[in-house]
């Protein structure tokens, strides 16, 4: 089975539902995850995307915060979720394709502005999020799997605009490059997007307080797909979708692509 997969935090998913269908439109993926759906899952546009042939949904949502979504016009089966931090936020859903293949969205917290857990709780949910994932693939080794999803890290020197700048910055701070590199090394995951693009400077977002953002370009590479061992020798064909960035009303992350042949 061959299939292209999209990972794309939609910042609502109701208020951009229209661009979610030009994706589907003119991409063409058979699997889009989403991200940041804002949204209770029944009021989540699926019968808009069903119309354009992405049949199958699954997702978990909340209203106003978190929510992920995947769609696909390939058969999937609804794989269950994990309540990360046991908080109740709808941050990972899971979706089983028929060759076997599990797809895990994620949502990893942003961690807001200070990066000190004794004084921003936020940050501490972060850590203990990215943490507790370490510890399960620990405990159970992923297979014949991808996750996909906005990880609100941007782990290398050259998936930031400024590492020397952002060394402080919630998103590329030592300790969550660290905690990423343990989460991601526990469950020996391959960075896909970097598999296929091993050098150079990319990203993902692009925050809304820049006048000029494509201009400016001080970007974030924070959205990202993994492939357990097994089958990560499939992906390729890895690329960002840049422009989405600037369509009308956009979302502040681009949608990032991989194919698999599996």
């Amino acid at each position: 089975m061959a299939f292209t997969l999209v990972t794309w935090n939609i910042n609502s998913v109701r208020l951009r539902a229209g661009l979610v269908e030009k994706l589907l439109t003119e991409e063409a993926p058979d699997v889009l995850c989403l991200q940041e759906c804002k949204s209770p899952v029944e009021l989540m546009p699926a019968e808009a995307f069903a119309a354009l042939g992405y049949t199958h949904f699954v997702a978990r949502g909340q209203k106003g915060y978190n929510g992920v979504a995947i769609i696909s016009r390939l058969p999937m089966r609804d794989a269950g979720h994990i309540d990360w931090c046991a908080k109740g936020d709808a941050r990972h859903v899971a979706g089983e394709l028929e060759n076997g293949v599990v797809i895990h969205n994620m949502y990893v917290p942003a961690g807001g502005d200070v990066a000190d857990r004794e004084v921003n709780e936020k940050f501490g949910h972060k850590l203990d999020f990215v943490a507790e994932m370490r510890d399960r693939f620990r405990e159970s080794l992923p297979e014949k799997s991808i996750l996909v999803g906005d990880l609100n890290i941007a782990p290398r020197e050259d998936d930031v605009w400024s590492h020397k700048k952002l060394l402080k910055v919630v998103s590329h701070t030592p300790i969550e490059v660290d905690a990423y590199h343990e989460a991601q090394e526990a469950g020996k995951w391959v960075d896909i997007t970097r598999q296929d693009i091993p050098e150079g400077q990319l990203y993902s977002w692009w925050s809304y307080r820049a006048k000029d953002w494509d201009g400016a370009d001080k970007g974030r590479r924070l959205d990202h797909i993994w492939a357990s061992g097994d089958i990560a020798a499939a992906g390729h064909s890895s690329r960002i979708l840049r422009a989405a960035r600037g369509w009308e009303k956009p979302s502040d992350h681009a949608p990032v692509f991989a194919r698999f042949d599996l």
